[in-house]
């Protein structure tokens, strides 16, 4: 697993300082806004010291990566009761591309949005963050923050209340929950070709493409979270899901459909009436798609409002030019 850089414990409230932090969230929590909510608390609780006590502190930077990650840690406990009440399947919040979507016409990215401090690297990847989501709270804080982050067992103690003795055992397990699953054996390009064949199949309302295009054994999970349609239970078989996903394009007339960069690898966007309505992540493997996972809840599809009103350039709608 790749690392993302750590800032520095310079000046306190930096931009960089911030930027680490949203990072470590977003992968701790799978959700951005619950990410941005976590990192202000923690400057809260920062700001909410004495000056007295602020002034001991040497290394404010590690302060604040040390008590989001506990805030972090105190969202997974209560996550578990959440998701159970949850509408439908839970699904980790999708996130766009920004130079992306500035290549197709969408003008600069001002950095207000969070999901803008993010970096795109393979764990955010959607099958990543799924994985991360079976985790106990206290392996996948272990796990995030030493092999993505880097940070040693001593500081991850800190955040756990635990030994570093325990802490190492504890990324060990997630490792191997990692490790178990098969990992997608298809280039970027590859992928990209295949997701390619499956929108213009999609668009055809081609069943018989759509079915050579999906693995026997595929599935497809979709999150609407009672906002928004969506199957309650995941669709297995290739052709079931073909059949489902040209279901959808017939209720859904004049929806388009977009090739985007989706957690950094790519996907597709169905936009209509020019708002995001779904983001599909998915994994390919040997040419053929084997996981599906839809996000369709409005309030998930936040940081994809902006290009749903900007995309404008390489976008095509159904059947047209």
């Amino acid at each position: 697993m790749g690392s993302v850089g750590t800032a520095g414990t310079g000046a306190e409230g930096t931009a960089e300082e911030r930027r680490q932090l949203i990072n470590v969230a977003y992968r701790l929590l799978g959700s951005v806004t619950e990410a941005e909510d976590a990192v202000q608390d923690a400057y809260g609780r920062w700001y909410g010291l004495p000056r007295s006590r602020r002034a001991e502190i040497r290394a404010p930077g590690a302060w604040l990566r040390t008590v989001t990650s506990r805030i972090c840690l105190d969202l997974l406990g209560s996550a578990r009761a959440r998701r159970e009440r949850y509408v439908g399947t839970w699904l980790p919040e999708p996130l766009p591309d920004r130079a992306e979507w500035r290549r197709a016409g969408g003008g600069p990215a001002d950095g207000a949005d969070p999901a803008d401090l993010i970096v795109l690297d393979e764990s955010v990847a959607m099958a990543f963050l799924v994985v991360l989501e079976a985790m106990t709270p206290a392996e996948r804080v272990a796990f995030v923050l030493h092999d993505v982050f880097r940070y040693p067992f001593a500081e991850i103690a800190g955040v756990l209340g635990r030994t570093p003795a325990a802490c190492k055992q504890l990324a060990a397990s997630a490792r191997r929950r990692v490790g178990e699953t098969p990992a997608p054996v298809s280039s970027a390009a590859g992928r990209a070709e295949v997701l390619r064949q499956v929108r213009e199949a999609w668009e055809a309302k081609d069943i018989a493409a759509l079915v050579g295009l999906l693995d026997p054994a595929a599935v497809l999970s979709a999150d609407g979270g009672g906002l928004a349609g969506a199957v309650p239970r995941p669709v297995e078989g290739g052709a079931r899901i073909a059949r489902y996903m040209v279901a959808v394009a017939d209720q859904a007339p004049g929806l388009e459909l977009l090739e985007r960069s989706v957690n950094g690898v790519p996907g597709l966007v169905a936009r209509r009436a020019g708002v995001v309505v779904t983001v599909a992540a998915f994994d390919v493997s040997g040419g053929r798609v084997t996981r599906i996972w839809a996000v369709r809840n409005p309030e998930k599809l936040r940081p994809w409002a902006r290009e749903g009103r900007l995309w404008s350039a390489g976008s095509r709608a159904p059947g047209g030019s």
